[in-house]
């Protein structure tokens, strides 16, 4: 099968709502700093009404890796649920104004029934911290049959969004796409999203990795939950002997690279930190649209680590499209 994108993103579709809070806010309503809390519409209508969003926009953790390689010059498709409604459009439109494939089938009549396209309220605090509360809405309806064939088969990635991993019917989806992608020679790169998803989740994903992903996107904190372990090292060591290309990242730290046993670090670029939204997304999205390319795994990380510090930047995980130029493959 010929190969018609270089990456296809699969994750939650999601209107991103982001606002300015500080962290007496969070303690207010119960709120874990850092973390993606799943909530009802009606937790969702609740803190919506309590803030001034400062950005509302096309999301999901995917969705936004998929726009930024986008933007830098891949070929890109992506597969999510929507409900036939305003923000559903609105989200399909979005990607295909970014130049993604979206030939996902949003849901009929009848199984939206109170069911609306997913948001994400995403709180910002001064430090540049964020804490997503999300209402998944017509998410939970993505199965293994929204898993198209034909465009798995012909992307040169199948990346696959952590945070899709709470449906047992979505676990379903991501082991059919792994076994589509494999059979068509194509690889399959995992990222575990958020440290509390993995703890929800943890022997399956252990599974997951071990049996399915050629490439884990991870951070620190996510990577050192997976294996239930304080240590870096220890858990990179665990990850490596798991998948045979592990990126974690790891904030001003940078990020470690580790491919069939050789580690390359890559230095994060400084940057001033306005909104760590997005941050993880975008390092991939670099990373990805490096690798498929053709470039090195050094040249791939630096451009990963580039497009990270400039989403963080600014409000919001889209880059701003003037800024890419001089860096777009």
């Amino acid at each position: 099968m010929n190969t018609l994108y270089d990456l296809l993103g699969i994750g939650n579709a999601i209107t991103d709502i982001v606002a300015r809070v500080d962290a007496d806010f969070l303690e207010q309503h119960g709120l874990t700093p850092g973390s993606m809390s799943l909530i009802d519409a009606d937790r969702a209508a609740t803190l919506r009404a309590q803030i001034i969003p400062e950005k509302e926009s096309g999301g999901g953790s995917a969705a936004n890796t998929c726009a930024v390689a986008a933007e830098l010059g891949a070929r890109v498709a992506y597969l999510g649920k929507v409900a036939d409604d305003k923000a559903g459009r609105a989200f399909s439109e979005d990607l295909r104004a970014s130049g993604i494939t979206f030939p996902s089938r949003p849901l009929d009549g009848r199984e939206s029934v109170n069911l609306s396209t997913a948001c994400c309220v995403v709180l910002v605090t001064p430090d540049g911290q964020r804490t997503m509360n999300t209402y998944l809405g017509a998410c939970t309806h993505f199965s293994p049959d929204d898993v198209l064939a034909d465009v798995v088969g012909a992307a040169k990635v199948a990346y696959l969004e952590g945070y899709l991993f709470d449906p047992p019917q979505a676990q379903e989806a991501f082991r059919r796409a792994a076994t589509i992608a494999h059979k068509a020679q194509r690889n399959v790169a995992l990222t575990l999203s958020d440290p509390f998803c993995v703890a929800r989740h943890r022997d399956a994903f252990r599974d997951l990795v071990h049996g399915h992903i050629d490439i884990l996107f991870a951070n620190e904190d996510e990577i050192c939950s997976l294996y239930q372990t304080e240590s870096f090292e220890d858990a990179a060591m665990q990850a490596s002997r798991d998948a045979s290309f592990v990126v974690l990242t790891r904030s001003e730290k940078g990020s470690v690279i580790i491919r069939d046993g050789e580690r390359t670090n890559v230095a994060a670029v400084p940057t001033t930190v306005v909104d760590t939204t997005g941050a993880g997304d975008a390092y991939a999205a670099g990373f990805l649209a490096g690798l498929t390319a053709g470039r090195s795994v050094e040249e791939s990380g630096r451009l990963a680590s580039v497009a990270a510090s400039e989403v963080i930047s600014h409000f919001g995980a889209r880059p701003l499209t003037s800024l890419w130029k001089d860096i777009a493959l």
